[in-house]
């Protein structure tokens, strides 16, 4: 199979289960492009990870930079298309249904229900970026002092990214 078929497959099939957002489904996109295709490295999943967060847009992004590393910008526009399409068809056809059942109690618990799984996938997320980007204990204790910033202050995000950004130049 073609790289460029398996990209439409990975990304479209990830579409399909990124509840919340693509930052649901990181811990099966690394399991895939790190340990399955070995396209990547767990540190360059970390880096384009990075990368794609640090950039302004959705957070989709990701499955572009990864498309556009293994397989030049078709490979980018192959995988974002990808990620993109499927969940959006679905979006289309299930959102005439969910208007008309707004007021029915089922669709309040589903709501409800997809808040947690939401959550739980996104900590998971962050738990694998963690360990892959986590190589010492510099890394480590930076990780650890910026969560706990960025859970107990109103520090923008990228002043921490910054800080981190400076700490790693200046010691690892």
């Amino acid at each position: 199979m073609s790289l460029l078929l398996q990209l439409a497959g990975l990304f479209g099939k990830l579409s399909l289960l990124a509840v919340g957002g693509v930052n649901s489904t990181l811990p099966q996109i690394a399991r895939d492009v790190v340990t399955d295709h070995h396209w990547l490295t767990a540190a360059q999943f970390s880096q384009l990870f990075a990368i794609a967060n640090a950039t302004p847009g959705p957070n989709l992004t990701i499955a572009t930079m990864i498309g556009e590393h293994m397989a030049g910008v078709t490979g980018g526009l192959v995988a974002t298309l990808a990620i993109i399409l499927p969940a959006g068809l679905l979006v289309l056809v299930v959102s005439k249904v969910w208007d008309r059942y707004r007021e029915n109690r089922w669709r309040r618990i589903i709501q409800a229900a997809l808040l947690p799984i939401t959550a739980g996938l996104v900590l998971a997320a962050a738990g694998i970026l963690i360990r892959q980007a986590d190589t010492g204990v510099l890394t480590a204790l930076i990780t650890l002092v910026t969560g706990g910033l960025t859970w107990r202050s109103r520090l923008h995000p990228l002043w921490l990214l910054g800080g981190g950004t400076l700490l790693g130049l200046l010691f690892v």
